[in-house]
């Protein structure tokens, strides 16, 4: 019975990991399409040689100022930005921690960062990198 119930809490710990894997993607794709459904109304808005532009708040429209609207989608997309890059950080550890239950090794090369400019102008002045 106790082997039964180990079985039964292991199953369970890593089917609910994969769940909350599989929502997190989802909710990547979904914030995604969002910002770049911003990143449209902001090109359409830069074309655009109106004062006054309709924009949708929630399921509202309302008719506001152009340079207020851009400043609003922008904020939005720095919002979401910082969503996607925070799910995917956390997403990355519970892919590891989900291959850990399974006795896996890590994905290899999952946690990488890219090089920050301050790093990449160093080894470029230091001759390392061209």
């Amino acid at each position: 019975m106790d082997d039964q119930a180990k079985t039964l809490k292991y199953l369970v710990a890593v089917e609910k990991l994969a769940e909350e894997i599989l929502c997190d993607r989802r909710e990547i794709i979904l914030l995604d399409k969002r910002r770049n459904d911003n990143r449209e109304a902001l090109r359409e808005l830069t074309k655009s040689s109106e004062s006054k532009c309709w924009i949708t708040v929630g399921s509202v429209l309302i008719k506001n100022n152009l340079v207020t609207s851009k400043s609003l989608l922008e904020a939005d997309q720095k919002q979401l930005n910082i969503e996607i890059n925070k799910l995917k950080s956390d997403l990355r550890v519970k892919i590891n921690n989900l291959r850990d239950l399974e006795m896996q090794p890590p994905v290899p090369g999952l946690m990488l960062v890219p090089m920050s400019h301050t790093e990449i102008q160093g080894l470029s002045s230091a001759g390392l990198f061209s």
